[in-house]
C-alpha cells in the first residue's frame, strides 16, 4: 500500500510540474510561431530525402578505380 501512495504522489508532482512548465512556456511566448518551425522541419526533411543517394549508388570514382 505504501508504494501505491508513493506512485500517486509522484504522479501528482509530475502533473503539476508539466502544468507549470506549460504555463511558463505560454507566458514566455514560446508557442508564438509554431507553424514556421513546422515548415522548417518539414522542408529540411524533404531536402534530406532528395539529396539522399540510393544504396549501392556511387559517384563514379569507384568505377574509375576498377578500370
Amino acid at each position: 500500500m505504501e508504494f501505491t501512495w508513493i506512485s500517486i504522489t509522484a504522479s501528482i508532482c509530475m502533473a503539476l510540474a508539466a502544468g507549470l512548465l506549460f504555463f511558463y512556456a505560454v507566458k514566455k511566448d514560446w508557442f508564438r510561431d509554431i507553424e514556421d518551425l513546422k515548415y522548417q522541419v518539414f522542408w529540411s526533411d524533404l531536402e534530406d530525402l532528395v539529396n539522399k543517394k540510393p544504396p549501392g549508388s556511387t559517384n563514379g570514382t569507384e568505377s574509375k578505380k576498377k578500370q
